[in-house]
């Protein structure tokens, strides 16, 4: 059973449209939060995909974790995700990033 702080970080992560993303830490500022207790909460996401936690990014434009990981398969999934919704990479990471910000 998700807590109430996971609950407002899916609310908020349901909210971001295909092809935009937006950051741990963007997310984390809205919820008065670190971007390491938002990335937890994505972890543990049993409302995928209704919840689209691919869509949240590092605030670099790289890719950050997906599913508990940092590399491997779990992180290439997210990548093919985000390509199926439009989103374009350059060396691993988003394409016009700046520009593809939900905020």
């Amino acid at each position: 059973m998700p807590t109430p702080f996971q609950n407002n970080v899916y609310r908020l992560c349901r909210m971001i449209p295909q092809g935009k993303v937006s950051t741990y830490l963007l997310l984390a500022k809205a919820l008065q939060s670190s971007p390491r207790a938002v990335g937890q909460a994505l972890r543990c996401n049993p409302y995928a995909p209704e919840v689209p936690c691919h869509r949240v990014v590092a605030s670099d434009g790289y890719l950050g974790g997906f599913m508990g990981k940092t590399a491997g398969k779990e992180l290439q999934r997210k990548k093919t995700l985000l390509e199926s919704e439009g989103l374009e990479f350059e060396d691993n990471k988003i394409r016009d990033f700046e520009k593809k910000i939900w905020k």
